[in-house]
């Protein structure tokens, strides 16, 4: 028999995929798709309105004066200053450890005791409430210190943004090709030019991404804000100081009776969710560029 020619089997399992659906299927695929669908429109509904809540309400007093003045001249520009100052010491501390520990996890403590006991704890620590985070991030710094501060604040933000830093740079390392780690090693690369040179970079979105999850999540924080870093109505003179945020702002005034303080908390919140939003439009351009 000529190796060109296809058997009977071959042949009829040919036709078959390129068959179409019996009708039953075809209705349960559409059926399905359309579930789908209804389910998606239903979960983004609240979300639209929470976001045209938050435009139609805040983007009519929102004024260039609010940006560079303090609350108690009913702006918040110390509130800005403070919450980017205080998601940089939390990324200063939390990036770095975040990264160099997926990075363990993923490719040299991977299926070690070491390995599975960090791996565990980080887990555990993801599902700890916001609140409990700010109590110990006040009984470690607040209490010896003896000063509510920008400082503690970014010590409990960076403890909420660590394990999702974390967690994500480890699969995002592990979604890698092994063919890249092969290549590399027949190329004479050794493990950490591997890793450092090879992988993180194919590695590097997912990665921003998981970063970017961890600034959203502590950009939004409230109660680790507030028992450390407290708040603030004028400017803070120092990082050791109580200093404002726009999530304790909003938190603070949004049952203030003043008509101009509940316009302020709309304004604020559509500035903190703008923040948000610039940041990872800003971080994904970068890193398209980068790649």
């Amino acid at each position: 028999m000529n190796d060109n020619q296809a058997t009977p089997i071959d042949q009829s399992l040919a036709d078959e995929l390129c068959s179409s659906l019996p009708p039953k299927r075809q209705f349960f695929t559409y059926a399905m798709n359309a579930i789908a669908f209804i389910f998606t429109t239903l979960a983004l509904i609240p979300l639209i309105s929470l976001l045209w809540e938050i435009i139609s309400r805040g983007i009519g007093s929102l004024r260039p004066s609010m940006f560079v003045t303090s609350v108690i001249d009913n702006g918040f520009g110390n509130a800005i200053v403070g919450t980017l100052t205080m998601i940089a010491i939390a990324g200063a501390i939390s990036i770095p450890i975040g990264i160099m520990t997926g990075i363990f996890l993923s490719e040299i403590g991977q299926g070690t005791s070491i390995g599975r006991a960090v791996r565990f704890i980080t887990t555990i620590l993801t599902g700890i409430p916001s609140i409990i985070v700010g109590i110990f991030a006040y009984g470690v710094i607040v209490v010896l210190t003896k000063q509510f501060s920008a400082l503690a604040g970014g010590f409990a933000l960076a403890m909420l943004m660590l394990p999702i830093v974390v967690l994500t740079t480890e699969e995002a390392l592990k979604l890698v090709p092994r063919s890249l780690r092969l290549g590399s090693a027949a190329l004479g690369g050794t493990r950490f030019q591997t890793t450092f040179g090879v992988i993180i970079g194919a590695a590097l979105p997912a990665i921003t991404t998981g970063v970017l999850l961890a600034v959203a999540r502590a950009a939004g924080e409230t109660a680790p804000l507030i028992f450390t870093a407290l708040f603030s109505l004028d400017w803070s003179r120092s990082l050791i100081t109580p200093t404002a945020s726009l999530s304790v702002l909003i938190f603070n005034l949004y049952n203030d009776p003043a008509p101009e303080k509940t316009q302020l908390v709309w304004t604020a919140s559509l500035v903190l969710v703008s923040m948000v939003m610039l940041i990872s439009v800003l971080s994904r351009l970068v890193t398209s560029k980068r790649k």
